[in-house]
């Protein structure tokens, strides 16, 4: 009867003491970007949600500004499993999965509209697809928006104009073949390396988004800044496969829901990023410029070759998607 009731009160007294939770899963995301930017947006929005809804299950901490190495860098990491989590430009992937270049096509959207319908529509699921077998996970598409042009010598009114400039290419194939074929001379350097390049004059010319001009504050070491649009720059949020298989279904489904509920807000501040950078740098002295209807046509012909060159990676069925896409978006 003694060792009947000291058990029944150890028992009492084991359901009475609070269970001890187990630690949560750790998770670096690295931003490119510095945290007041679209990019940065992005990446604290998505760790504030994550963090919330997973109530302690799960702990993302965002660094900024290239803290971890730059998107090359930490995209091998997530491989890896050393590192969690990236937004990189989708042109960080096409070394890993060469059908990802159809998005760096030059000229290929004439608009955000476009730029979504084939985002977010079966090419871009498509895309997504293929990460998985590389050890990455993608959770969608941001904004990262139109790139434009800024030189230290001469605006770009023509494509003329491009010939001869030592233009900073994206470490990318079709970045430095759109340059070549455009006339410039292509010098490919990571994000962290612009900025000085730029100022001790390596090269005089670069091109990113009107956000990513104004928060590095390549007016400093610029002097115009023509509206080109020749690209259109997706970030996708990548999580480590390695990290994702640690994850319960449940707490999959929350980076999913939290990756698609960020990216409808950060394309809305992508946009408006871009609006006031723009107004920014003309404050800051930069000359701006627009690129006629005409001329701009004129750089899309020039570009074609591109196509040609690059189709066969991207593939005749992912071209065809794309197309159809785009020809859907454009009857609307």
């Amino acid at each position: 009867m003694k060792i009947m009731t000291a058990t029944a009160v150890i028992a009492a007294a084991l359901l009475a003491a609070p269970i001890a939770q187990a630690e949560p899963l750790q998770a670096k995301f690295s931003v490119t970007l510095p945290q007041p930017t679209h990019q940065g947006f992005g990446g604290e929005r998505f760790a504030e949600i994550v963090n919330a809804k997973a109530q302690g299950r799960i702990a993302i901490k965002v660094f900024y500004g290239a803290q971890l190495g730059n998107d090359v860098q930490v995209t091998s990491a997530l491989q890896g499993g050393t590192i969690e989590m990236v937004v990189p430009q989708t042109t960080t992937l096409v070394g890993m999965v060469k059908e990802y270049a159809v998005l760096d096509l030059p000229f290929l959207f004439a608009n955000e509209a476009e730029a979504e319908a084939v985002l977010d529509g079966p090419v871009g699921k498509a895309l997504l697809a293929k990460l998985p077998e590389k050890g990455l996970v993608g959770l969608g598409y941001w904004e990262n928006g139109f790139f434009n042009t800024t030189t230290s010598n001469r605006a770009i009114a023509r494509v003329e104009d491009f010939q001869g400039l030592k233009y900073r290419a994206i470490q990318s194939p079709i970045s430095i073949e759109t340059l070549k074929a455009l006339g410039a001379n292509p010098v490919p350097l990571a994000v962290p390396e612009v900025y000085p390049a730029l100022e001790t004059r390596t090269v005089d010319a670069q091109g990113t988004p009107t956000a990513v001009v104004a928060a590095l504050k390549f007016y400093e070491v610029q002097k115009f800044f023509s509206a080109t649009r020749h690209s259109y720059g997706a970030f996708i949020p990548l999580v480590s496969k390695k990290f994702w298989d640690k994850l319960t279904p449940a707490d999959q489904k929350i980076m999913l829901d939290a990756a698609q509920e960020t990216g409808a807000h950060q394309r809305k501040v992508a946009r408006e990023a871009a609006a006031k950078a723009l107004k920014l740098i003309g404050e800051k002295g930069l000359a701006i410029n627009e690129v006629s209807p005409a001329e701009f046509e004129r750089m899309r012909a020039k570009v074609q070759p591109i196509y040609d060159r690059f189709g066969a990676d991207v593939g005749p069925e992912l071209m065809q998607m794309t197309n159809a896409e785009l020809a859907r978006v454009r009857k609307r």
